[in-house]
């Protein structure tokens, strides 16, 4: 056993101390401040600045959005607290080992490398944010809700640029992760708010009576796009963290807390960040929307764009930039760090710093498309549907395993890599919910959970007829 405890450690040791592949010790434990600021600054950030304007986009009343983000972001904060950070502090290993000791080694690869990419992809489409604040001075052409190319020369320069920046912030591990989000996340909150008072000053709006009266039941939704209910964003936002909650890559974060209750700092960005940071967004895109320009689109049957830097620029000038430029960066750093973890499952023996600088690279080249920003509340769905089922797994491993009369951490015990229970619980959900919701137009955020619960009740199943007697 010693060569192997010697080889952990020398990984431990190049990897910059991250605890990829062991607990994290208790002389590293964080306290909940280490928290609130990262979700507070990731979460009232370049996500918010794409999504307020796009619930515009899909025609939501004032009250369907209000009661929506309330009752919605209360759960997700109660799927934080008492999934996510309760299994974390008991554990307190990574997403991907803990899932490695359940899976086997060569299916969680597989995983790995969709979790990876899919960060990427996100982190690409928060590097995109920030550019149209950059592009701004630049006088740079904005990308449109149609785009998917880049524009142009500018916009490449700019985001090649930023996410050389925001790679090397993230590859610098969880500390400076969290410093740069408590330093950058107040100026965020700050912009948010600024912007929010200054929109609602620009439409004319003194009094909760006449920003009922303006936003009232909402409008037809813009082509292209979906008419959203009081179930569409109470379910969507929800879910929209999906992959960090219910799907557990937050384990990731918080098996640094000391206590299971930092979970509840996740409060910090789902009211300031995805309900006043999404309200005031949509606020600056409807100033925009009573421009002669956006009229103009709209009577030609095109979506007026969503550029995020513009809309701040229009409302608080050169701090509404600045504002956009780190809202990109305090979403994509946590991102692009969760994304480096996912990859050093593949690449054990190569530096955390240098795995993160990859996924910082795979985000960077997402970024010079567009359409992953213009298109955010679709793909935020379809990640989320993806990655949060394997999330049951663990969770129902963690909490039913004794009354199931199954084995937990199978893999680890029984020595072997490929877990099939695992891959069969996660195909048959994932495939019958997709099916249903491609066959019936169904929107897709509305299955994420029924295929959580089934893909959890499945894996209990199969486990339960799969494992050997002699690893129980």
């Amino acid at each position: 056993m010693l060569p192997n405890v010697t080889s952990e450690e020398h990984i431990e040791d190049i990897a910059g101390g991250e605890f990829e592949r062991e607990p994290v010790p208790a002389s590293k434990w964080k306290g909940w401040g280490s928290f609130l600021g990262m979700y507070a600054g990731e979460h009232a950030a370049g996500t918010e600045f794409m999504i307020g304007p796009l619930f515009l986009t899909a025609g939501v009343s004032a009250f369907d959005l209000l009661l929506g983000l309330l009752i919605g972001n209360l759960l997700a904060v109660l799927s934080w607290r008492f999934l996510t950070a309760e299994i974390a502090v008991k554990n307190r290993l990574t997403l991907y080992f803990q899932l490695e000791k359940i899976s086997g080694s060569t299916l969680v690869k597989f995983y790995n490398v969709a979790n990876g990419v899919l960060f990427c992809f996100l982190a690409g489409s928060m590097i995109t944010v920030s550019a149209t604040a950059i592009g701004v001075p630049l006088n740079m052409e904005m990308p449109t809700l149609t785009d998917t190319l880049p524009n142009g020369p500018t916009y490449i320069i700019i985001v090649l640029v930023v996410g050389a920046v925001i790679a090397l912030i993230a590859s610098r591990g969880y500390d400076t992760v969290s410093k740069a989000a408590n330093w950058m996340s107040p100026v965020i909150v700050l912009a948010f708010l600024a912007c929010g008072i200054v929109a609602l000053g620009q439409l004319g709006v003194g009094s909760f009576r006449e920003f009922w009266d303006i936003w009232g039941e909402g409008s037809e939704p813009f082509p292209g796009q979906i008419k959203y209910t009081f179930w569409h964003v109470m379910i969507w936002s929800w879910f929209a963290n999906a992959a960090m909650h219910v799907g557990m890559s937050d384990l990731s974060v918080f098996r640094f807390a000391k206590k299971a209750s930092s979970g509840w700092t996740t409060a910090a960005g789902m009211y300031v960040g995805h309900y006043m940071a999404w309200i005031a967004a949509a606020l600056l895109y409807a100033v925009y929307l009573q421009t002669p320009e956006a009229q103009a689109m709209l009577s030609g049957g095109e979506a007026p764009p969503v550029a995020p830097g513009p809309l701040a620029y229009n409302a608080i000038g050169w701090f509404g930039i600045i504002a956009v430029v780190l809202a990109g960066w305090t979403t994509a750093n946590p991102t692009i760090y969760r994304a480096g973890l996912a990859f050093q499952t593949l690449m054990p023996k190569v530096s955390t710093f240098w795995v993160t600088i990859l996924a910082g690279t795979v985000a960077t080249i997402a970024g010079l498309f567009p359409a992953f920003a213009m298109k955010l509340l679709g793909f935020v769905a379809f990640y989320g549907f993806v990655l949060a089922p394997f999330g049951a797994v663990i969770v129902f491993e963690h909490f039913f395993h004794k009354s199931a009369g199954i084995q937990k951490n199978y893999a680890e015990i029984a020595g072997i890599q490929f877990n099939p229970a695992v891959l069969w619980a996660w195909a048959v959900s994932f495939g019958l919910f997709y099916f249903l919701s491609w066959q019936f137009d169904i929107f897709l955020s509305f299955v994420t959970l029924p295929a959580w619960l089934l893909c959890g009740v499945l894996f209990l199943v199969f486990s339960r007829r799969w494992q050997k007697p002699a690893a129980n």
